[in-house]
């Protein structure tokens, strides 16, 4: 092995329980049978391609298989299909699915450096690394194994928040997939630690992770209608010169008018002009 694959595989995994629980969510999303290959079909095939075309490919499954298969990619936005009411509209793969490749790309590689009797083709080997890294319960595990580096079930149980026949139950199957071990000669009560397999698992969550962001955004908080109803816009330059062309109302001014200085009867009087002829 080469030193740059060796620091690969003794890479650790950091990740919040948040970033866990989001990674898990991704791979349940990627990892439904023939997803992959439905992926790879349309971004071969496409750009856009009906469920008859689609099945063409796949003849060990039925057409209504890889129409259910397809309805359910639309539903977590892999596909997308332009005729919602046309049951012959094309499918075409999302903005999201077509930036799939380093996460096939990651979870390739790892399925061949760490998975014995890895499956023989690339989607067959992407696929069997998603059902052994999708389950419940598996993310939030390698995180906590590769945080405090070994831990005896009733910790793992503790930290889970389930119980400890759940938790053993998972471990079982980890340890099926070649992601955890048991730390010493003892079967009983021994704690459990990651293997290799489950230590190189930083680039696959990583490239997952990159790959959310990429495609979530954030949306930018609506102004209340009333807000944008009190909120008064800046007069254009158009408006400011014509109200300076035109009288000011005394709702502008920040103070008072001043009072008129009051004019003495006698001097009103004088000034008004006789009525006699």
């Amino acid at each position: 092995m080469s030193q740059t694959r060796a620091a690969v595989s003794s890479q650790s995994t950091s990740m919040s329980i948040s970033d866990a629980q989001r990674t898990e969510a991704l791979l349940r999303r990627l990892a439904p049978k023939w997803t992959t290959h439905v992926v790879h079909t349309i971004a071969k095939w496409g750009p856009q391609m009906r469920v008859s075309d689609v099945a063409q490919h796949f003849p060990s499954i039925s057409q209504s298989y890889v129409s259910k298969r397809l309805a359910a990619m639309s539903e977590t936005g892999l596909v997308v299909r332009y005729g919602e009411f046309d049951r012959l509209a094309p499918y075409r793969l999302s903005p999201a699915a077509r930036t799939l490749g380093p996460v096939y790309r990651a979870l390739a590689q790892w399925s061949t450096d760490h998975v014995g009797h890895t499956p023989q083709g690339r989607h067959d080997r992407i696929e069997d690394a998603l059902h052994r890294l999708q389950l419940a319960d598996t993310t939030e595990t390698v995180r906590l194994l590769s945080e405090h580096g070994s831990l005896r079930l009733p910790g793992l149980a503790e930290h889970l928040g389930t119980s400890e026949q759940s938790a053993s139950a998972r471990l079982s199957r980890m340890q099926a997939d070649g992601l955890v071990a048991r730390a010493g000669n003892r079967v009983h009560g021994a704690p459990y630690v990651l293997t290799d397999a489950g230590r190189a698992l930083g680039p696959v969550y990583s490239a997952l992770q990159q790959w959310d962001q990429r495609h979530t955004t954030t949306v930018a908080p609506t102004v209340p209608v009333a807000t944008r109803t009190l909120a008064s816009p800046a007069p254009s330059v158009r408006t400011a010169a014509a109200l300076r062309r035109s009288p000011a109302p005394s709702a502008l001014f920040s103070h008072a008018p001043a009072p008129q200085p009051r004019v003495p009867s006698a001097a009103t009087a004088a000034s008004r002009p006789s009525r006699g002829r």
